[in-house]
């Protein structure tokens, strides 16, 4: 996967040096910051791979490091914290986060799920103008605006298009409803819930998903929606 930058952000000290430790060890290029003022100017000049982060923070939470983050960038969040109960995780997950650690935490599971982020993020390619997944089945053509499933052209609205874009662009990442109004351009603000549900019932539909198992496009219960499949290459 080559050589990739994390950013970790915890204002206790033996934390901070016990996971760079290990990510150095792993080869991977580390910064630290213990403020959420400090990661977010330290995000803009490092522009990290993967950013673990603390949401019990000195000045700004984790949760307001989150919404500022998603605002500009898309990195991975993997949210390393004592909060543990499930709505804690809901809550984290529909900022944006893409994975959620409760301390006290293994670091090698810390490096494994940071591993398992990258080997998503990245087998996307997000940069290439065709994006296929499940073996060929599904190809997103960004430049043609084409998508084929099973080899089959499939006709879809801007719309339609640019949400399996936003789901394809982060294989296996859920993305809550109102990340997916704020990146899909065109949304009506106004019952944003039911505009992507409706569609997303539309999109299934066009793939061939079956709405009661669907394989492509999945609803994560009270957070929001990814897409299942893997990426090739």
């Amino acid at each position: 996967m080559g050589k990739a930058t994390i950013l970790v952000v915890d204002d206790e000290r033996k934390i901070r040096d016990l996971v760079q430790s290990y990510l150095e060890a792993d080869g991977y290029s580390v910064f630290t910051a213990e403020t959420g003022q400090g990661a977010l100017e330290l995000a803009l000049r490092t522009h990290p791979d993967v950013v673990v982060l603390d949401l019990m923070l000195p000045d700004v939470s984790g949760e307001e490091v989150t919404r500022s983050l998603r605002e500009t960038s898309d990195v991975p969040i993997l949210m390393l914290t004592a909060k543990a109960t499930e709505d804690d995780r809901v809550t984290g997950l529909r900022l944006g986060a893409d994975d959620y650690l409760v301390k006290p935490f293994s670091p090698r599971e810390l490096t494994a799920r940071i591993e398992a982020i990258l080997r998503r993020t990245r087998g996307a390619r997000p940069d290439a103008a065709a994006l296929s997944f499940d073996g060929g089945h599904l190809v997103i053509d960004r430049d043609a605006w084409e998508v084929h499933v099973k080899g089959e052209p499939t006709l879809l609205t801007k719309s339609e298009f640019d949400l399996l874009l936003a789901l394809a662009s982060r294989p296996g990442r859920v993305f809550s409803r109102y990340e997916l109004v704020t990146r899909v351009q065109g949304f009506d603000f106004e019952g944003y819930e039911r505009t992507i549900d409706a569609h997303v019932k539309n999109l299934r539909r066009k793939l061939g998903d079956d709405p009661r198992a669907p394989s492509y496009i999945v609803t994560v219960t009270g957070v929001g929606y990814k897409l299942a499949v893997t990426a090739d290459g």
